[in-house]
């Protein structure tokens, strides 16, 4: 079967709960499965080389056969071979096709040319986009609520606030209805001017300034979005939210909410662990939708 030379087009940085496609490969799996691959989704995969945002749940249509998505991954392609889920290159690489995997356990009756209509489950985006747009948020507040305690001018967010998140962020967890991201605060942190040794005493200060924003951010109501430069998979895509004192964006490869009234309420719990040479930052972040 040949192998595809462009993107997948995805609809879900829209919102997209449905599309049609057309399935342009099918490639089995050493475990027995199969990667079904359209050219158009709306089906969200996990990214491994940031794999933050779990993977979309729900099924593809063809005819009157039905086909639980196991799992999505995202595949790339030189055009020699498909990499599903491992692939050596960053997605967005020039060069490369980047697809979406969607992973059945019986493939049946599909072929290259079957027409495919998806169906995402409603439930479970929501609650990740939830969790995903409370993240960002979280990240802007702890920025904010943390800058008093640089000493040098480094990378800054897009409210002008030193970029915490983005220099010290080890690993991010995009949950249903919240999220788990941890920071690493080690030498390099502290040669960049981060006055680590006031961090412990001032951690209740800075939840209550990380709380308040985000408080008042959520009432204000404003709109998110995703930005982006054009429909494939390997294309830039940002995050953007309407905050009272301007517009912000971050990148982002996953999905979101239309608009910050959908959350009721977006809290933040930090912990402070001290070990190998470091301090391990960890915030949890809960979203409480409407």
């Amino acid at each position: 079967m040949s192998l595809p030379r462009i993107d997948t087009a995805v609809t879900y940085p829209d919102g997209d709960l449905t599309s049609t496609g057309v399935v342009v490969h099918l490639e089995p799996l050493p475990d027995g499965r199969t990667a079904v691959l359209l050219d158009r989704t709306a089906f969200h995969p996990v990214d491994p080389v940031w794999p933050d945002q779990p993977a979309d749940a729900g099924e593809l249509v063809a005819g009157d056969r039905t086909y639980p998505v196991v799992d999505a991954v995202v595949g790339a392609t030189d055009g020699s071979v498909l990499h599903v889920g491992d692939a050596p290159v960053r997605t967005g690489t020039e060069g490369w096709a980047f697809v979406v995997c969607h992973l059945v356990d019986d493939a049946t009756g599909l072929a290259e040319g079957t027409p495919v209509a998806v169906r995402v489950d409603a439930a479970r985006r929501q609650a990740l986009s939830a969790g995903h747009t409370a993240c960002h948020l979280a990240s802007l507040a702890l920025n904010d609520a943390l800058s008093g305690l640089w000493s040098k001018e480094v990378a800054e967010d897009g409210r002008g606030n030193p970029n915490f998140d983005q220099l010290a962020i080890t690993s991010s967890r995009i949950l249903e209805g919240g999220t788990v991201d941890e920071y690493r605060i080690g030498k390099s942190l502290r040669k960049k001017g981060f006055a680590a040794a006031d961090l412990a005493s001032r951690l209740d200060e800075v939840t209550a300034r990380a709380s308040d924003l985000l408080a008042g951010w959520v009432t204000s109501g404003g709109a998110v979005s995703i930005v982006r430069d054009a429909s494939g998979l390997g294309d830039r895509r940002r995050w953007r939210a309407e905050l009272p004192e301007g517009p912000v964006e971050i990148p982002c490869g996953g999905t979101h909410l239309h608009a910050l009234d959908e959350l009721a309420r977006v809290t933040v719990r930090l912990e402070l662990e001290e070990g190998d040479g470091a301090l391990t930052l960890t915030m949890h972040t809960a979203a409480e939708r409407v």
